[in-house]
């Protein structure tokens, strides 16, 4: 099953993402996305398996940014793939079975093709600007959404949209109006102090 509350782990300066996928599995959060820019794969892969001992600690899923190698053999539930990864067809014909494959989309075209290559979920966005992610695409808004989500459904098109790009507590609300399923957020939840009240307050919204 998708978790429609997704936490995707961000670069520190005093904190591993492991650090991170611990306290926010602690809180609550059942769906982590381990994200981890110009690192070798070796280490991409011992900080994954850090995880994967944590998620599996918490009952919570494992998913890798970017990288199917790192994603198996630290036997994730699945992979994330963005515009410039592996495509997402060709990760479905190397993944095992009830391995989960998203992948990123910014347009009605990639969400289409998102669905023909087996994808579980996409990952729709940005909302907005935010400095978590490089090479942002162009900002969706929540109009963008209403767009992308009426267009599937008039073409009998069903798949998880899981908005993504600067969400805060009072996105989300619109969000679903606008025919989305969940939502992915790293800022909001990384660095308040008081992670499980936030969680619990995300959940609710939600309606999980």
């Amino acid at each position: 099953m998708i978790a429609r509350l997704q936490y995707i782990t961000q670069a520190h300066p005093h904190h591993r993402p492991a650090q991170h996928c611990e306290e926010l599995c602690k809180a609550g959060v059942p769906w982590v996305q381990l994200r981890m820019k110009q690192v070798s794969t070796t280490d991409y892969l011992a900080e994954a398996q850090r995880c994967r001992e944590i998620t599996q600690h918490y009952g919570a899923k494992l998913i890798i940014n970017d990288q199917l190698e790192v994603a198996l053999g630290a036997q994730a539930d699945g992979v994330h793939l963005g515009q410039d990864d592996l495509c997402t067809a060709e990760a479905r014909r190397l993944a095992p079975p009830g391995f989960i494959i998203g992948g990123t989309a910014n347009t009605l075209a990639q969400v289409r093709r998102h669905i023909a290559n087996g994808v579980d979920y996409v990952g729709l966005g940005p909302l907005r600007f935010t400095t978590t992610k490089e090479k942002l695409s162009p900002l969706l808004g929540v109009e963008g959404y209403a767009q992308i989500s009426q267009a599937l459904k008039q073409e009998g098109l069903d798949i998880p949209l899981i908005a993504i790009g600067g969400i805060q507590l009072a996105d989300i609300a619109p969000l679903l109006q606008a025919g989305v399923y969940g939502i992915a957020v790293s800022s909001l939840l990384t660095h308040p102090p008081d992670k499980q009240h936030l969680v619990s307050k995300i959940i609710t919204t939600l309606n999980l």
